[in-house]
């Protein structure tokens, strides 16, 4: 939808409505207004000055929408924002769903439309209509986890990741390196394990090894999955001296399947994960540490930042992670 479909409903010429919608003087506000709500009503992104003042009343509050609340990240990132909303005086509202059902209702701009004054996505990429549908309402868009062009974000860079769990296994001389990794067909989209199976990969090209799908056990991000997908590839004859979990959650239960076939870590097989979970330092999990309390308190304060001063770039910020060694792994 363009500005030539905005000008038709308007009655105007395209070049009003350019001028229009680039916020130019010399447009007379009762036009203005009426281009607006024909944008508005064709789903056409705004710029949030432009919205009128009757939609544009302060809530003092911004909604989090986040694909789940129980799981430790996201628990995590929520907490983040709330706290850095609480220390403003202002309120959290919390869009959480588990079904393609609920997403659809969640997405669609009038659900969402004069309930709050900005809105934070949790590693949860939109779909092109989805965004746009967002971008309708006019109100800053800050992201998780994930980056998109139209909005800031904060996020980890998943690729040095898994770049660099697999050139600390590597470095202790592991070549043949199993990774436990997140199920892809999923309704969400999430492409974390996808990224730190880049960075992997990477890291095993540079010493010479090629990527092997015999090597990828499939777990869901939980101990649970984890533990009975790692249970049914250890039955195989020839393992791997190491295994890559894209989560400290995987990676305990990788260590629960490990020990109860009779397997010492690190003797017989080492394990790193990734997140730096609370459980990581009580079980002695070498990790990759990532901070999403930061990352939520980053996210609302950008958001924050916007609401403030709608004329802000929009920002891409990077949290830097790192290597913890603890005793899951060893050199062979």
């Amino acid at each position: 939808m363009g500005i030539v479909e905005i000008a038709k409903k308007a009655g105007v010429s395209p070049a009003t409505v350019s001028r229009a919608l680039r916020g130019l003087h010399y447009v007379n506000e009762r036009t203005r207004t009426k281009i607006v709500a024909a944008a508005m009503e064709l789903n056409y992104p705004l710029r949030p000055d432009l919205i009128p003042r009757e939609l544009a009343e302060r809530t003092n509050r911004i909604g989090v929408i986040a694909p789940y609340i129980s799981r430790w990240y996201f628990a995590q990132a929520i907490n983040g924002i709330e706290d850095s909303l609480r220390e403003n005086g202002m309120d959290l509202l919390l869009y959480n769903f588990s079904q393609v059902e609920a997403r659809q209702r969640i997405f669609q701009h009038k659900q969402l439309r004069g309930k709050v004054d900005a809105l934070i996505v949790i590693s949860l990429p939109p779909t092109d209509e989805e965004f746009a549908s967002l971008l309708t309402l006019g109100i800053p868009i800050t992201t998780i986890g994930f980056t998109h062009e139209g909005c800031s974000s904060v996020a980890i860079d998943d690729v040095i990741g898994g770049r660099i769990a697999t050139e600390h296994l590597t470095s202790l001389g592991h070549r043949k390196i199993a990774t436990l990794s997140g199920q892809r067909e999923t309704a969400f989209s999430f492409d974390v394990s996808d990224n730190r199976n880049k960075g992997y990969t990477e890291a095993l090209n540079a010493v010479g090894v090629e990527w092997n799908p015999d090597l990828e056990i499939r777990g869901d991000f939980n101990i649970y999955t984890a533990e009975i997908a790692t249970d049914s590839f250890l039955r195989r004859k020839k393992l791997p001296t190491a295994i890559f979990c894209h989560s400290d959650e995987m990676a305990a239960g990788a260590l629960k399947a490990i020990r109860a076939k009779g397997m010492r870590v690190p003797e017989d097989i080492s394990v790193i994960g990734f997140d730096d979970h609370l459980i990581a330092e009580y079980i002695g999990l070498t990790t990759v540490s990532q901070p999403p309390q930061f990352e939520g308190q980053m996210a609302a304060s950008v958001a924050m930042a916007e609401l403030a001063n709608p004329s802000l770039e929009h920002k891409k910020i990077v949290i830097p992670i790192s290597l913890v060694v603890r005793d899951t792994t060893a050199a062979i």
